[in-house]
């Protein structure tokens, strides 16, 4: 019963930062090692294996903006810490890849045992790599269609040659770490939207946006609450010329379908205020067509909605609605 943790996009430019916690538990998994090592292929098959066998996985997501404000060193505690906090299982022994105890000064820190190259030589370390891999490549697949032109899927977020072509082309977007030393020079400069023949402001300037670009950027928002919050993201802004679903989402085996809303200011009434009887009609179809158009059957679906409010955008509450 030991807890592997070990992390994925430490050096990107570009993505979150990820921590993965396994505890195999006793199930014997071949073929686990760095997941550097091994083809997407594969990864993704033993990802599938790890899902099934190991009796407990956590994964601790710190994006761009919040790495950029508390710096690498506190992100990578930050991920850890949240990484661990989704394990429920028991364990007996903690052991972190490299040389740093991310756990000390908590009530975990005795127990941690960091040991350089343990994504080579304890299973459950490298499965963590696996798993923290396969979930940040996904997320960062996912964004390519969000942000055309950047090729995030090719390299996910690393500082190759064609990342910063499209930069010098595009500029950033608010998958950028500004902090890093390549990037800084576009920490006050405008941020990519969407839409990437925009520019627009960062919230850290005082000049109005769009409202489709704040409200892009409160659902990534929401977005990255439900990753926070255990799910898996199925989907984004799935669209048909029937209906349309801000984010589907899955957590223990229950399907969500949130409807994202936002508010500058809580006092306008939070964003909740706009889900209205016909709305809730409007979701449970949407829900219901999403569903039987991706042969979900016998599957739980539950309607939620986020309230977002801010500039940046934070969720104010999260619930289900029906």
């Amino acid at each position: 019963m030991i807890l592997g943790i070990d992390e994925v996009g430490r050096g990107p430019w570009a993505g979150p930062l990820v921590v993965g916690a396994v505890v195999l538990g006793g199930a014997v998994i071949n073929g686990l090692t760095d997941s550097k090592k091994l083809t997407k292929k594969r990864r993704d098959e033993l990802d599938i294996v790890i899902r099934e066998q190991a009796k407990g996985i956590g994964l601790g997501w710190v994006h761009a903006e919040e790495l950029d404000r508390v710096g690498l060193s506190a992100a990578l505690v930050l991920a850890t810490k949240r990484a661990v906090e989704q394990v429920r299982v028991p364990y007996h022994e903690i052991i972190i890849d490299g040389t740093v105890n991310f756990l000390n000064g908590t009530s975990k820190g005795p127990y941690v045992t960091t040991l350089k190259k343990a994504d080579l030589l304890i299973p459950s370390v490298s499965a963590a790599s696996i798993v923290a891999k396969v979930a940040r490549d996904a997320y960062m697949t996912e964004q390519d269609s969000v942000y055309p032109g950047y090729s995030f899927t090719r390299h996910v977020g690393y500082g190759t040659a064609v990342h910063q072509a499209a930069i010098n082309l595009l500029g950033v977007t608010p998958l950028h770490r500004l902090s890093f030393a390549p990037l800084q020079k576009y920490a006050k400069k405008d941020i990519i939207s969407h839409n990437h023949h925009i520019k627009e402001p960062s919230f850290a300037s005082k000049t109005l946006r769009t409202s489709k670009a704040i409200g892009d950027l409160a659902e990534n928002e929401a977005a990255q609450y439900l990753v926070r919050a255990g799910h898996d993201i199925v989907d984004r802004n799935w669209k048909t010329k029937f209906c349309e679903i801000d984010i589907v989402s899955k957590k223990d085996d229950i399907i969500y379908f949130t409807e994202v809303k936002y508010r500058r200011q809580s006092q306008q009434g939070g964003g909740l205020a706009a889900i209205t009887h016909q709305k809730l009609r409007q979701m449970k179809f949407a829900a219901e067509f999403f569903a039987l158009t991706h042969q979900l059957l016998n599957t739980n679906l539950r309607l939620a909605a986020a309230s977002v409010t801010g500039e940046p955008p934070e969720v104010e509450t999260f619930l289900e609605v029906e």
